[in-house]
């Protein structure tokens, strides 16, 4: 779990500190090309490391069944999750849309909660309304006034549930290599944003502000995302999506010193409102009898207590490694969270 919990923070800090960054590149460039060019940083970017980490062209490793999943994430987090977000930012203030952009994390939980049957006891509920009402406070404290229209606050509401559809998506592919899920999503929706700017007249600025942006983007959106993956992997979904609402303070204090911004008590509010919410998620203690279902997957393992398998093929002896391989039912009890291998029935 400390590892997972590490991957979403981690997650949360990249994230966070890329929007003061991109803040300095916003009076460049428009808002639909800046969104293109993060992502297609992202996906590029991370396409590069696969190619240097694999020595070459690897294939994906996701199975049929899988593929689904992926593009469904892709569009609703890649696609349709940006686009909403900047038709509803021409209608409403920055205060009100950053309200609502908490959202993400409560509609993230209740999606995994009732629809995909992910655990929660009282303790992680209060820690993820913790975590979001601290974002909430920072939000309101750096706002400039409310909506325009209604139609506004509805379409920034829609990006959060795209988004919170996207992570409970992505959940169902995230044993999957999480270098391809990233740079999958960063290449398709930075090329429909970029397209979509430049059709709409944006002008691409100089090469240097190109290079920079994409830049930000492979920290901010590439890396970050297989962060929030790997998190995802030993968390389940709405712990990982409530370590990561704790990006807006991480932009704040990263704004602090980089913008010079002064601090505010709402600031310091904010910061113990998260600290006390991931607190509760750290110190969480969940054990019980749990029947582990027939399952066959593909990740990165070790032969733990869960992999107890042998190979069809010639193995070396190295751990951890990756292949293709089937779990047995299997019934026992000990300290578990809502993992790949535990996201079972309560």
């Amino acid at each position: 779990m400390r590892s997972s919990v590490l991957y979403a923070l981690l997650a949360a800090v990249l994230f966070g500190a890329s929007t003061p960054f991109a803040k300095l590149l916003i009076g460049e460039l428009s808002p639909v090309l800046l969104g293109g060019l993060l992502y297609l940083g992202s996906g590029i970017g991370l396409a590069l490391v696969r190619l240097v980490r694999d020595r070459g062209w690897k294939a994906s490793g996701l199975a049929r069944a899988e593929w689904p999943w992926l593009l469904g994430a892709i569009l609703f987090g890649g696609v349709l999750g940006p686009v909403a977000l900047l038709f509803g930012l021409r209608y409403t203030s920055g205060s009100t849309a950053s309200l609502l952009l908490n959202l993400e994390a409560v509609l993230t939980a209740v999606i995994a909660w009732i629809v995909f049957k992910e655990n929660a006891d009282r303790r992680i509920v209060l820690g993820m309304l913790a975590i979001v009402a601290g974002g909430g406070v920072l939000s309101w404290a750096t706002g400039d006034g409310g909506a325009t229209t209604w139609i506004g606050p509805v379409a920034v509401a829609a990006a959060c549930l795209c988004w919170a559809i996207d992570n409970n998506l992505t959940r169902s592919v995230s044993a999957s290599d999480a270098l391809f899920i990233a740079c999958s999503k960063g290449i398709i929706a930075g090329t429909v944003n970029g397209v979509l700017a430049l059709s709409l007249g944006a002008a691409m600025p100089p090469p240097a502000t190109v290079l920079a942006t994409m830049a930000v983007g492979l920290l901010g959106y590439g890396i970050s995302l297989v962060m929030f993956v790997l998190a995802l992997r030993g968390l389940g979904t709405a712990r990982t999506g409530a370590y990561f609402s704790t990006a807006p303070f991480i932009g704040a204090a990263v704004a602090l010193l980089l913008l010079g911004e002064s601090t505010s008590p709402a600031f310091w509010l904010a910061a113990g409102l998260m600290g006390w919410g991931v607190w509760l998620h750290l110190t969480e203690h969940h054990e019980h009898e749990h029947t582990h279902e027939p399952l066959a997957h593909r990740h990165l393992h070790v032969h733990d207590e869960h992999h107890r398998h042998v190979h069809d093929f010639e193995w070396d002896g190295r751990e951890p490694h990756e292949h293709w391989h089937s779990h047995a039912p299997l019934t026992h009890k000990h300290p578990h969270f809502p993992d790949i291998h535990h996201r079972h029935a309560h």
